[in-house]
């Protein structure tokens, strides 16, 4: 951990808490109750954005164990508005819940890129050997593996 200032693992910290707490308690409420039943793609949105508030609470306390979740809040958010928000934009068709999904999206785009200790992503994801695809490595390890 060392290798990430503590400046930076508060701020990752905070962004933990801001997504688990802003999203949370928009999500968490209509999922405990909600009067109507919802479209199955309604359904899937809210299960979905609910784990992902839930796993940003873990966040909190593991802020680099849980990092892909900021880098696939940072995807996925991209990827909304070059692929939908953008092109709505620029057709001037960028009305109502889209709008509403623009602006939230945007904030998100500036802060996620900021808080992202980048270097440690490029160690950790890009340069570090990948995982092995097939049994231990050797067979001291297999019994340290098998208990872990």
């Amino acid at each position: 951990m060392t290798e990430v200032s503590t400046f930076r693992l508060y701020l990752m910290r905070a962004l933990y808490l801001l997504i688990a707490i802003g999203l949370g308690s928009l999500i968490w409420p209509g999922i405990i109750h909600h009067p109507k039943p919802w479209t199955h793609m309604q359904g899937v949105a809210n299960a979905f954005m609910g784990a992902l508030s839930a796993l940003a609470l873990v966040g909190v306390r593991y802020p680099l164990q849980m990092l892909p979740l900021l880098l696939f809040e940072l995807l996925w958010k991209t990827i909304w508005i070059v692929a939908i928000g953008l092109p709505l934009y620029f057709a001037g068709q960028l009305t109502g819940p889209n709008a509403d999904t623009m602006r939230d999206c945007l904030p998100g785009l500036i802060i996620c890129p900021l808080v992202i200790p980048w270097g440690y992503v490029f160690r950790n994801y890009i340069l570090k050997p990948a995982d092995r695809w097939t049994g231990a490595a050797n067979p001291s390890s297999a019994g340290v593996s098998a208990r872990a």
